[in-house]
């Protein structure tokens, strides 16, 4: 199981290296190609959300990506250090329906929710939990079988 880990900075223009570093260790691992322009959009969805999140909440510490090659899947997860969210956005997320989402929702909330809303679009397998310590999004993709070669 070979594994990268990237930190950086919670800043815009770091999301697009990220999103360029999942590309690259994603090809590599095998997944196949048609599937690469979703893995990097849901890179660049989860790392911005988690960049908002820091800047938001004033949040200091380094973004965390980890990129996970194992035998039948490439595995990414995004995770942040800010406050976990309201369960019912973590629920909306997972494929539940939302309670509410009235007036009293800020566009910081539905800015999140959208974020969450593109990450599920784009990937079959996709996990959010969050707490007081922070989230994490949890992405994985099947890696294509290796060819055969005549």
């Amino acid at each position: 199981m070979a594994t990268v880990e990237l930190l950086f900075s919670a800043l815009p223009e770091h999301v697009r290296t990220a999103r360029l570093v999942a590309a690259a260790v994603a090809r590599r691992a095998g997944v196949d190609e048609a599937v690469l322009d979703e893995v990097r959009l849901a890179v660049g969805e989860a790392c911005s959300r988690a960049v908002g999140l820091h800047i938001s909440n004033e949040v200091t510490t380094p973004v965390r990506v980890t990129l996970i090659e194992d035998e039948k899947k490439f595995s990414i997860e995004v995770g942040d250090d800010a406050p976990g969210p309201a369960p019912e956005a973590l629920a909306a997320a997972n494929g539940s329906e939302r309670a509410g989402g009235g007036p009293e929702e800020s566009a910081a909330d539905s800015e999140d929710d959208m974020g969450l809303a593109v990450i599920s679009g784009l990937v079959d397998d996709v996990e959010v939990t969050a707490d007081e310590r922070g989230g994490l999004i949890r992405m994985s993709w099947p890696i294509a079988p290796a060819a055969v070669a005549p």
